[in-house]
């Protein structure tokens, strides 16, 4: 005789039953909204270089012209302060040397700076044009020289230094800009409830402080080497300048006069 299952037994096993149906009924809606989901993440627009440069504002034109000022100053700079420009060491140290073993005249020694035509030149010119004077004229000659030379030398190196110090500002302005602007289009009605307008406003504004700090950074550290380099240089003129005063001052002169005379007198002696 068969055994016939309680009620409870069979209604469990239906609700069971009915559940596991319902679960794989419902496993192709999530594929499918997975794989509608991709194309979706696939299709979403990139920005390009041109995009990003309007969506930084207005004030991303004068950072753009500042960098373009920065490079032509920075090029320019970079040319002229050529050790072989300023101070040729290989033509100062021979033209040093020959004149303290007295082998050029004054008219033979101003042809030669006018030929090199260098700031180390220029400055034993102003010199050679007070020989025999005392030592103190001569190198009142040699300062006046060398403060024109160190002068020329830190030509453009203001404009290095406001390209540093404006960019951050203009790019801190264009910031304010941006979001003033991005709070403005969330403010109406219609933007309500959509935060992705209030996102890409700020991305915008961002993106001038980004570019000003771009450009300022590297201005300010060009800035300290060019003046670094310009001190060296001006320094090194000065050091030859000096040199070449304690060789055709009037003292100097007098003492070589003496030194020689003395040698002489020896040599007789002998």
């Amino acid at each position: 005789m068969h055994s016939i299952l309680p009620i409870e037994n069979v209604t469990s096993k239906a609700r069971f039953v009915c559940t596991l149906f319902a679960l794989l009924s419902e496993v192709p809606t999530c594929f499918a909204q997975q794989t509608s989901a991709e194309p979706l993440l696939e299709e979403m627009p990139s920005k390009s270089l041109w995009d990003m440069l309007l969506a930084g504002g207005p004030l991303l034109l004068p950072i753009l012209v500042c960098s373009f000022v920065l490079l032509l100053v920075v090029f320019e700079r970079a040319l002229t302060l050529r050790r072989s420009r300023v101070t040729p060491r290989l033509f100062a140290e021979r033209f040093l040397l020959q004149i303290g073993e007295g082998a050029l005249s004054r008219a033979e020694a101003l042809d030669r700076c006018i030929e090199n035509d260098s700031h180390v030149a220029n400055v034993f010119a102003a010199a050679l044009r007070k020989w025999g004077k005392p030592a103190v004229e001569v190198e009142q000659a040699v300062l006046d020289e060398g403060e024109r030379a160190a002068n020329d030398m830190r030509r453009f190196l203001r404009v290095i230094n406001g390209v540093a110090t404006v960019c951050p500002l203009m790019g801190l302005l264009g910031t304010v800009w941006g979001m003033m602007e991005a709070f403005e289009a969330i403010a109406g009605s219609s933007a309500m409830g959509r935060p992705e307008l209030l996102a890409g406003g700020i991305g915008g504004a961002l993106l001038s402080t980004a570019a000003g700090l771009s450009v300022a950074i590297p201005a300010l550290i060009l800035y300290l080497w060019f003046v670094g380099r310009v001190d060296t240089l001006v320094m090194e003129i000065d050091r030859h300048g000096q040199n070449l005063v304690h060789l055709i001052s009037a003292e100097a002169l007098e003492e070589r006069r003496s030194r020689g005379s003395q040698a002489s007198k020896n040599k007789k002696a002998a």
